[in-house]
């Protein structure tokens, strides 16, 4: 009887053991795996590569954020393979003298290049189902050791915000110059009008308050009178004659056209001034 305790203690043990064995295999063979595992995949064009951008590093700050992309992880998913090594010709990332060349004709020629082809790289790196703005991204962080990178989408949103406000104080502007103008017309066609205001004024019941200063009415020449009156602009005066003011009748009492009622009101203003 003990004898079939032992039998059955050391198959168990043993049994125990063999498991162990076999899961500590199973990690020792991933973990190989991994450390074998390429750093970029070659993809060539024409085949679909799937997008690059889903997979992101947890790297520190990369070019191409300001878009929304991430360059550096779409540029190790499949720009690295060729621009990490120099295959087919490719300049590797860091190589100034590899990238002078290039780099004297500008972001933007790179950047086309980058998105349509050149030479033996296909457009977009051979993954069409890349963005225009992945691309640029992918292509900020390749070349942002050997050139300096524009701020990517920065510029432009601030002109597009800044291009609405710019527009409405040109149409301010505009306005008021338009207002000026207008004001400027309709004083130049009253002094052009041909009418003689002095004689209006003497010959309307003007003057009956505006020489002896009835009614509170601001006597004619009398600058200090007329001071804050003026302040208000000749079109004021032209409305409060024409209209009335106070007690002040619509045109003095009179049955006068609207331009000999600012006709007189200019002689009367000249005085004051």
């Amino acid at each position: 009887m003990k004898s079939s305790k032992l039998i059955i203690g050391a198959l168990a043990a043993l049994g125990l053991t063999a498991g162990m064995a076999s899961a500590q295999a199973e990690e020792d063979r991933d973990a190989i795996a991994e450390r074998l595992k390429p750093v970029g995949q070659l993809c060539l064009q024409g085949e679909d590569c799937g997008t690059a951008s889903a997979a992101g590093s947890d790297g520190g700050g990369d070019n191409g954020s300001s878009n929304g992309a991430d360059g550096e992880s779409i540029y190790g998913s499949v720009c690295a393979a060729c621009h990490d090594s120099g295959a087919a010709g490719a300049p590797v990332r860091g190589d100034e003298a590899a990238w002078s060349d290039r780099t004297g004709q500008g972001f933007e020629t790179l950047l086309d290049h980058a998105i349509n082809g050149i030479g033996a790289m296909p457009a977009k790196g051979g993954n069409p189902n890349l963005s225009d703005e992945e691309v640029q991204a992918a292509l900020a962080h390749l070349v942002e050791p050997v050139m300096e990178v524009p701020d990517l989408g920065g510029d432009e949103a601030a002109a597009e915000e800044e291009a609405p406000v710019a527009a409405e104080e040109e149409i301010a502007a505009a306005e008021e110059d338009a207002s000026a103008d207008d004001a400027a017309t309709e004083e130049d066609a009253a002094a052009d009008s041909g009418l003689d205001g002095e004689a209006l004024y003497a010959s309307a019941p003007c003057a009956a308050c505006h020489a002896s200063g009835a009614a509170g009415a601001p006597v004619v020449g009398d600058a200090e009178a007329w001071a804050p009156r003026l302040d208000k602009g000749i079109e004021a005066l032209y409305e409060s004659a024409i209209n009335g003011i106070g007690a002040m009748p619509p045109k003095g009492g009179a049955t006068l056209p609207d331009e000999e009622v600012k006709a007189i009101v200019d002689y009367m203003v000249s005085q004051a001034q």
